[in-house]
């Protein structure tokens, strides 16, 4: 018997394209490396407000930067981003709130589709500029990850219960008290300590915190697949 699975915990919001970016690495080497990826849906407004930290969009000269580096990182990383025609709406004004929520009650009743619709809701908002805040918008992206009408709307009628509500809190509170000030943040636990990496470029540094071999964002064994 080999060595028992590291533990990797990555906090992310949907709402942050950078934790797409870091999301999609990590389900890359999930079956590569030997980690166990625990998803942690949360809300990245409650980190920023607990942290004092200010979005980088809020600054024109980081907005500016953030614009040209999604979309490099995009091409590099091979996923498909393209930043909504009305970013600062749809980052701003509409938020993130109720597909947290929705993925808190995927990850509590379906946590083997929790990946799937994570990643279509990245899709909406950050491929193909569509909403994630309708209540039909969070339906489609759950049916096209493989859930039936009827479980997604059974789950849709408890984003509004304290049970998910304290969920995603306590989840971002967790990833507060790690240290958060921002999303994606990947906590690796290995051995005796546990590490707190922050944003989507640190990746070499996790392996090579692991253990693992770095073989690129894009490791041979998926390009295969692509």
């Amino acid at each position: 018997m080999g060595p028992l699975p590291r533990t990797l915990e990555l906090f992310y919001d949907v709402l942050s394209p950078y934790s797409w970016l870091a999301f999609e690495v990590l389900c890359r080497y999930k079956n590569i490396w030997n980690v166990s990826l625990q998803l942690r849906p949360t809300l990245i407004a409650g980190i920023m407000k607990d942290s004092g930290n200010r979005p980088p969009a809020l600054l024109p000269r980081k907005a500016l930067y953030v614009k040209n580096d999604v979309r490099l990182l995009g091409q590099h990383l091979q996923v498909p981003i393209h930043l909504p025609k009305d970013f600062f709406f749809v980052v701003f004004e509409k938020g993130s709130l109720t597909a947290m929520r929705f993925l808190t009650v995927v990850k509590l009743e379906h946590p083997e589709l929790l990946e799937k619709v994570s990643r279509e809701l990245w899709m909406r908002i950050w491929s193909r500029d569509e909403d994630i805040t309708e209540p039909q918008s969070i339906l489609a992206a759950a049916e096209n990850a493989g859930m039936s009408t009827g479980q997604a709307q059974e789950l849709l009628e408890r984003v509004s219960t304290p049970q998910v509500k304290n969920q995603l809190k306590e989840t971002t509170e967790a990833a507060c008290k790690y240290g958060a000030f921002g999303l994606p943040v990947t906590v690796a636990h290995l051995d005796d300590e546990t590490y707190m990496l922050f944003g989507s470029d640190r990746m070499e540094l996790l392996a090579h915190l692991l253990g693992e071999k770095w073989m690129g964002p894009v490791p041979p064994a998926v390009t295969a697949r692509l």
